[in-house]
């Protein structure tokens, strides 16, 4: 290598750095022969009362520009401390503080993730693809269809398969994807024999070029359970349209107790249970996540011992974006009139009940090797610590999910983090970051790095490359016990 480069040990791939340049991440660089993080760290402040002021926070960037806090109110995040790597390096961070009275310590690290995805829930009620379809971004597989859920699509992304499994583009388009969806940046996904999304944390996903504006109040059946009573009297049929559960008024038990006779529909697809019916049509982007355009086509003959001329009809959809009203003919046929007054309420409340429309974004990473190392020399004792509820886990200062069993594989709404808290190494693997806070004597029990346990007021003395933001005040804090919290 070069006299003047510097080899940077901070992820696999050893980068070596020239003066003024960065590494392939563009994490690291070299100052003047010294390997520094080019990000700048990120410490949060909870605001708090002085006397009869009370600190804000600014709504738009959340950059704080009051003076340090407490330690009470100051946590040291992940974001921009850099990592562990190589395994026997103890965190970037270990830093001490008193809450309520008692020693804590958080132990802060970037976490390098090749054991990553993101589980991404789609509000919508069209059909976006099969279960188990490929999803593909940059003309890569970067992840499937999994199960739908109500009102819901549900992709899962990433996973150690996709970032090293296949080929390099493979995996340098997951980690771009993963990437991009993590810190808030619009992504295109498109899913094998099914439809192309533009998919944002916190906006409203864009399905085939159409922005969507709502998800589904419930299935068919339960539509009609919440609104019998408001179509009771004022129609005599009701159909609810839906790709899963389509519910029919008069059979239903809803119907039933209201005492709506029998309108001699004839309805397609496989009865369930009486009002409820599967597969009436197949799955697409119209009415009601299927494919159909003419309502009327899911439909048989009326039964002419039972049904009536004048019978009045009305079909609609579970978020109540497609409606139509008919009424039937002589013949026993429905011919489509203009929606009565006395029912455009109903529609417009079936409207009024469905939420917007969203992505949801959420980081789904196994805690392993150099973060566990990080936190203390004998790893399986962290685990234990966490599955014990005496280390509290966060990212960036967000809450996490801990699922259960082994491990520490935690789950984090990206939309509750600090904006960029995430980046990445070329191996490709994401980069994350994770705090793990516990009482400073529990830390000693699990064989901590105390050698390595700095004040936080060594951290308050030293600002230079430091970030400070006013913490989320929906996000519960750090520091505070649970019971403070309730």
């Amino acid at each position: 290598m070069a006299d003047d480069a510097i080899r940077c040990d901070a992820c696999p791939v050893l980068c070596y750095i020239k003066p003024g340049r960065t590494g392939s991440c563009d994490r690291y660089a070299n100052a003047d022969g010294q390997l520094v993080r080019i990000d700048p760290h990120v410490v949060l402040e909870r605001a708090v009362s002085r006397g009869d002021t009370v600190v804000a926070f600014l709504e738009k960037s959340r950059e704080w520009d009051g003076a340090l806090v407490s330690g009470e109110e100051t946590f040291v995040t992940a974001i921009g401390a850099g990592t562990t790597y190589p395994d026997y390096k103890p965190a970037p961070f270990i830093i001490s503080s008193e809450v309520a009275g008692v020693d804590m310590v958080t132990v802060v690290t970037e976490g390098i993730f090749s054991y990553c995805g993101v589980k991404l829930k789609i509000d919508t009620d069209r059909h976006l693809g099969a279960e188990c379809s490929t999803v593909r971004a940059q003309g890569e597989a970067v992840g499937h269809v999994t199960t739908n859920e109500y009102g819901s699509q549900m992709l899962s992304l990433g996973g150690v398969r996709h970032l090293t499994g296949g080929s390099r583009h493979e995996g340098t388009a997951t980690c771009d994807t993963l990437l991009n969806l993590c810190n808030g940046k619009a992504v295109e996904l498109i899913i094998e024999n099914g439809a192309t999304i533009i998919a944002q944390a916190n906006k409203a996903p864009i399905v085939d070029g159409v922005q969507e504006e709502r998800m589904r109040v419930g299935c068919g059946s339960a539509t009609i359970g919440m609104f019998a009573k408001q179509w009771f009297g004022k129609v005599d049929e009701v159909v609810v349209v839906d790709d899963h559960i389509t519910g029919v008024l008069s059979e239903h038990q809803a119907g039933k107790l209201l005492g709506v006779p029998e309108s001699g529909i004839a309805m397609k697809g496989r009865r369930s249970t009486p009002g409820r019916y599967f597969r009436v049509a197949e799955p697409g982007t119209s009415w009601g996540g299927t494919n159909i355009v003419d309502p009327l086509s899911i439909l048989g003959p009326f039964d002419r011992e039972v049904a009536r001329p004048g019978l009045r009809l009305l079909m609609v959809s579970t978020t109540g974006e497609h409606y139509a009203y008919f009424e039937l003919d002589d013949t026993l046929y429905p011919v489509e009139k203009e929606l009565p007054a006395a029912l455009r309420e109903s529609v417009a409340r079936i409207r009024e009940n469905c939420e917007p429309a969203l992505c949801t974004a959420l980081f789904m990473g196994g805690a392993g090797g150099s973060l566990r190392a990080g936190v203390t020399e004998n790893p399986v004792k962290l685990t234990h610590s966490v599955r014990d509820a005496l280390t509290r886990v966060t990212c960036g200062g967000a809450p996490v999910y801990v699922w259960p069993g082994g491990g520490i594989t935690i789950m984090a709404d990206v939309s509750r983090m600090p904006e960029n808290a995430f980046g990445y190494v070329p191996t490709p693997a994401l980069v994350a970051p994770i705090e793990f806070t516990l009482k400073l004597s529990d830390y000693a029990t699990l064989g901590g790095y105390m050698d390595h346990v700095r004040p936080l007021s060594s951290i308050n003395r030293d600002e230079e490359g430091r970030r400070r933001l006013a913490a989320r005040p929906d996000n519960p804090w750090p520091l505070a016990s649970e019971k403070s919290e309730k």
